[in-house]
């Protein structure tokens, strides 16, 4: 995935009033610059490009490094209202390259991108020749400082086959491990974006922001793309365009691991509950076997053995020893029972004690009832 700070040298020239390309030159290079940037942006957000003119009364710098389309629109707005002269390719290669050495990011790697659309060098006898060596020596200057250019020649700008060109020979030059390109767009039903799209210019771009599933290196389009799903930003979403939405999916995505994550804790309860009754049921298979014959006559014989050795202990000491603790227990015993058997014997000495008595006053009752009558009749008699 390219990281890449890019500075786009446009053409406005009086050659871009032509109509060859819909619906003029300069409109066309406005498209293909619009592609550019989105190709850019989506295959690494933190890309930059800037944009600068050539013509007119000289080279001039629209727009520095940035990542805002909208900056872009308007330096090529300002771009259209100052169409005029012609193009001066070395002085605008060299015043973009002073403004890629400032760049912020020191990390982003240098391209310069070019578009040519009116003749690219001087056209006076012997000016030629002095404006190729020219254009070769930037080219090696360019090289050394690991400064990749592409070009993109169409309308005018297109050189002759047969004609070692200016364009050609500086690309040759200042190529390094095939970072730097020519694309030759002639007009025709093709519109110059379209060209670009599938050129070698923008394919390391376009494969970055392909799903690597759909064969591409990068994983989607960014939010610049038409209908894009959001390059490299969380969620498709870019939090410096729509912070809110960023958030609201980031906090659906928590709570739906959240969910994930309890849902999971769940199934591994339940599956140990299932597996604890399971270990029971296979413990009938470790249980030994049955013994054979000779193992329960063994065993019957040691029974036998231990037990003539019991009986024949307790023969000769007669009867069990008792511990102490055992003989105090059987002494509170005894001596509860005679206390038992003392108070009932006075109990039944007092009933004896008072039916006598209920005898005796009985009968006294009896005699002195009987005294009396026998009183009466000696006084009679009397």
């Amino acid at each position: 995935m390219p990281l890449e700070a890019t500075m786009l040298i446009i053409d406005n020239s009086e050659y871009m009033r032509n109509g060859d390309y819909a619906p003029t030159r300069f409109d066309a290079q406005s498209d293909a610059v619009n592609v550019v940037f989105q190709a850019k942006i989506d295959s690494n957000p933190e890309s930059t490009v800037g944009v600068m003119t050539m013509a007119g009364k000289g080279p001039e710098v629209l727009v520095t490094h940035t990542k805002d389309l909208g900056q872009i629109l308007q330096g090529l707005h300002s771009a259209k209202s100052k169409i005029g002269g012609e193009i001066d390719i070395p002085t605008a290669i060299a015043v973009a390259q002073l403004a890629l050495k400032h760049r912020e990011n020191k990390n982003l790697r240098q391209r310069i991108i070019v578009f040519a659309g009116s003749p690219p060098g001087p056209t006076g006898p012997g000016q030629e020749a002095k404006g190729k060596d020219a254009m070769v020596a930037l080219a090696k200057k360019l090289k050394k400082n690991n400064v990749a250019v592409d070009i993109v020649s169409f309308g005018d700008g297109i050189e002759e086959e047969s004609d070692e060109g200016v364009l050609k020979a500086f690309v040759e030059t200042v190529n390094n491990n095939d970072n730097s390109h020519l694309l030759v767009s002639p007009p025709g039903n093709n519109l110059l974006s379209d060209s670009l799209i599938t050129s070698p210019i923008l394919s390391g771009d376009r494969s970055a922001s392909i799903p690597e599933a759909l064969g591409g290196t990068g994983g989607g389009a960014g939010p610049s793309a038409a209908g894009g799903s959001g390059g490299d930003f969380e969620f498709g979403v870019d939090p410096s365009l729509d912070p809110e939405l960023a958030m609201a999916l980031r906090m659906s995505m928590q709570e739906a691991q959240a969910r994930e994550a309890a849902e999971a804790a769940r199934a591994g309860a339940t599956a140990a509950e299932t597996a604890a009754p399971a270990a029971p049921a296979a413990q009938p298979a470790s249980v030994p076997a049955d013994p054979t014959d000779d193992e329960e006559d063994a065993l019957l014989q040691q029974a036998i053995a231990l037990s003539r050795a019991e009986n024949q202990g307790e023969g000769d000491d007669g009867d069990v020893e008792m511990d102490d603790g055992e003989e105090e227990e059987e002494e509170d015993e005894e001596e509860e029972d005679d206390d038992d058997e003392e108070e009932d014997d006075e109990e039944e000495e007092d009933e004896d004690q008072a039916i006598a008595r209920a005898i005796e006053m009985s009968l006294r009752g009896q005699e002195g009832q009987n005294k009396g009558p026998q009183g009466g009749e000696k006084g009679q008699k009397k």
